[in-house]
């Protein structure tokens, strides 16, 4: 193999390294839900381009309140859904609305 092609495997199979890092191995922190005097655990999360902040942490066991605002007309984010907990919700733009779950165990 010449050189040139060398360099070129090698820079072919840092960027999959990176991608396959980036999608999959990628451990976000989340941000913490604050208990609110109603007992919530509640966070608000900006539908742009994605979801800010994209994990929310909670305890188990306590009442979550999600509050999702949609700033962008991107057919694919009409919709958030839970299948887990057996709920899903509209997102309309420029609207603000809830989703409340009961997370019986840590995950």
């Amino acid at each position: 193999m010449t050189p040139d092609r060398w360099v070129v495997t090698l820079i072919a199979l840092a960027l999959v390294a990176f991608i396959v890092w980036f999608f999959w191995l990628k451990r976000a922190k989340g941000a913490r839900a604050p208990e609110t005097s109603g007992g919530y655990q509640e966070a608000m999360i900006l539908v742009k381009g994605g979801y800010t902040p994209d994990t929310i942490v909670v305890r188990a066991g306590r009442p979550v309140r999600l509050n999702f605002r949609r700033e962008e007309t991107a057919a694919c984010s009409e919709k958030v859904i839970f299948a887990d907990f057996g709920k899903s919700a509209d997102l309309p733009t420029g609207e603000t609305v809830s989703v409340e779950l009961m997370p019986k165990e840590p995950g």
